[in-house]
């Protein structure tokens, strides 16, 4: 009975001290994994009872962002863009394709700063906007190879898609790799 009564004042506290920039930053996010979902996920699946799971899903990042439920979100949204191109036959689009991706890296970039803001701070305007610009650049760079990845691999002979997913892992294999070198350098 205590460890309830505990989280009760728990939430009680988070409620009457909170800014309103963490919450601001806290909507943002549950809005964006919903975007994210509303383009990933065929019509049929958004107005179903499982909309409203999917619902729940978006919403969770935002009260639990330290947790599993960013990483949980964003398996959602790849699953919802699976679900809608091989089981509901949409067709892929390159416009859905980068926006899906923008989102659910947009999200998971957010679910990070929200994160690491405490829920009472004062956040400087400055922060928020270097933030975005940082973010809008990554989305900007990566929108742009995807572009260049899909027109080489439009011009290869044989499967162009196996082409542009091992270019792409290359990529991701390397970027993965540079971060780890810049981590251990310092």
């Amino acid at each position: 009975m205590t460890a309830v009564r505990d989280r009760v004042e728990t939430v009680r506290t988070v409620f009457t001290r909170a800014t309103l920039a963490p919450v601001l930053l806290r909507a943002a996010l549950g809005a964006t994994v919903l975007l994210a979902f509303a383009v990933a996920y065929p019509v049929e699946v958004l107005v179903s009872r499982v909309g409203v799971a999917l619902l729940l899903v978006a919403v969770l990042p935002a009260l639990a962002p330290r947790g599993h439920a960013p990483t949980l979100a964003v398996l959602v949204g790849l699953a919802g863009w699976l679900l809608a191109t091989t089981g509901y036959g949409v067709p892929v689009q390159l416009w859905r394709l980068l926006a899906v991706g923008s989102l659910l890296y947009l999200a998971h970039a957010l679910a990070a700063l929200v994160a690491a803001v405490p829920y009472d701070v004062l956040l400087a305007p400055e922060v928020v906007v270097r933030w975005l610009l940082r973010t809008g650049l990554v989305l900007l760079a990566s929108a742009v190879l995807v572009v260049l990845l899909l027109t080489v691999a439009g011009r290869a002979a044989g499967q162009p898609f196996l082409l542009a997913a091992v270019a792409g892992l290359a990529v991701a294999v390397s970027a993965t790799a540079l971060l780890t070198w810049l981590v251990k350098r310092r």
